[in-house]
């Protein structure tokens, strides 16, 4: 591993191999990249560190999240820069130089799905996987101006890739359009099993007063009129949690620190 080619500094330095595809389906013609967390058939999965890609072996197939949608058409282009063992949100690994923001060059991408979403903003890629264990998706979604959500936990099979903190990791994708992210929905997430309309929204409201910002306060009122128009007007609802939201955040890290630790504190304690 070499480092990363190509603008934005999206991609990895990789020997490109050919990826098996199939020439017809719901996602022909598209371009697919894949963050170097997940296994790609023939090509060793480097997890953001170049010792780990050396120890690595070529993988002999790929994750089946990524098969589905080479099977529906996609053809790789190649695979990501990702945060190191995917734990950060800035996009920023000191072994590679840093992904830009085709959107902001001026700012970062977000992370750890950093060069996914680089791919995907700067019209490299029209379909990019990442991973969303503290926000990796949401993140860099935000950040570069694309579509991106973190899926329910379990719903998507994460076989055939890095895990994190496995019981936060999720599998994610990024789009600029909403006609190809819901194409890829479907594919990975199947039917709806959910049986009953979405028609009860609620808004609470010290959820919304954590917005911080007059232009974002500003764009977060017209989202939410937007989402009025099409559920109708939300019901004004006062949750309350047995904490605050800083002492759910901090429970929340030192889970995610404690699961990673296990599955990488070895090889960290290695030194290699």
């Amino acid at each position: 591993m070499t480092g990363t080619h190509g603008p934005f500094n999206a991609f990895l330095n990789l020997r490109q191999m050919p990826v098996a595809h199939a020439e017809l389906g719901p996602l022909a013609g598209l371009r697919l990249a894949v963050k170097d967390i997940y296994d790609v058939a023939g090509y060793r999965t480097g997890c953001g560190n170049p010792g780990k890609f050396a120890d690595a072996h070529a993988a002999s197939q790929t994750a089946p999240a990524v098969q589905i949608i080479l099977d529906a058409g996609a053809r790789f282009v190649g695979k990501t820069q990702t945060d190191e063992l995917a734990f950060s949100l800035m996009g920023q690994n000191a072994h590679f130089p840093f992904p830009v923001n085709p959107a902001a060059p001026e700012r970062v991408t977000g992370g750890s799905s950093s060069g996914s979403a680089a791919a995907v903003a700067g019209k490299l890629a029209d379909i990019a996987t990442g991973s969303d264990t503290g926000g990796s998706i949401r993140a860099p979604a935000s950040f570069c101006g694309l579509i991106g959500l973190r899926t329910t936990h379990g719903r998507i099979s994460l076989d055939g890739a890095m895990k994190l903190a496995p019981s936060f990791d999720t599998f994610g994708w990024f789009a600029d359009d909403i006609e190809t992210y819901e194409a890829v929905g479907k594919l990975l997430l199947g039917r709806d099993p959910h049986q009953h309309g979405l028609n009860r929204p609620l808004s609470i409201g010290w959820l919304d007063a954590l917005v911080s910002g007059t232009a974002e306060a500003t764009e977060y009122t017209r989202m939410k009129a937007l989402a009025a128009s099409v559920i109708g007007e939300p019901a004004q609802v006062e949750y309350s949690f047995a904490s605050f939201p800083d002492e759910l955040y901090w429970c929340f890290r030192r889970l995610q620190a404690f699961e990673a630790w296990q599955e990488h504190g070895d090889w960290i304690s290695s030194g290699e």
